[in-house]
C-alpha cells in the first residue's frame, strides 16, 4: 500500500452552510436564515423585496460566513434559480444581476454551491418554524 500524506489524513469534509430567504406576501418584507454548526442566524429586517431578492440576500450572507471560515465550505440552498445564476448556468437579469455583482464582489474563496430539496434545507426549516 502506498504511503498516505499527512495532509490527506487530516483533510476535513467541507463545512455545510444552509441558506434560505423568503417574504410574505411576495413581494413584501424580506427575511433570511443561514444555518451552520447547529446555529441559525435569522434576519427579518431586510426591507421590502421579492422571494428571489430574499434568496439572493441569504446566499450572500452565507458566502460572507463561509469566507470567514478556515477550509472549504459548501453552500446549500433550495433556490435553484439563484444557484444557477450564481454559477453562471443561466443569465442573471435585472435585480438578480445586481445581487450577482454583490456576491462576486466578496471575492473568491473555497466555496461551492449545491442545490438541495426544501425538506433538507435546515435554514428553510428554521425560518418556517420561526414564522409560526
Amino acid at each position: 500500500m502506498p504511503p498516505v500524506a499527512a495532509s490527506a489524513l487530516m483533510r476535513r469534509p467541507p463545512l455545510k452552510i444552509f441558506f434560505d430567504g423568503g417574504c410574505r406576501p411576495n413581494p413584501g418584507p424580506m427575511e433570511i436564515a443561514v444555518a451552520l454548526r447547529g446555529a441559525v442566524h435569522i434576519d427579518r429586517d431586510l426591507g421590502p423585496g421579492t422571494g428571489m431578492d430574499a434568496e439572493w440576500l441569504a446566499l450572500i450572507a452565507a458566502r460572507r460566513l463561509a469566507l470567514a471560515e478556515p477550509g472549504e465550505c459548501v453552500l446549500l440552498g433550495d433556490a435553484l434559480a439563484v444557484i444557477d445564476q450564481a454559477q453562471r448556468r443561466v443569465p442573471a437579469r435585472g435585480r438578480a444581476a445586481d445581487h450577482l455583482a454583490a456576491f462576486d464582489a466578496l471575492g473568491p474563496g473555497p466555496v461551492r454551491l449545491r442545490h438541495i430539496g426544501r425538506a433538507q434545507n435546515l435554514a428553510g426549516i428554521a425560518l418556517a418554524r420561526w414564522r409560526r
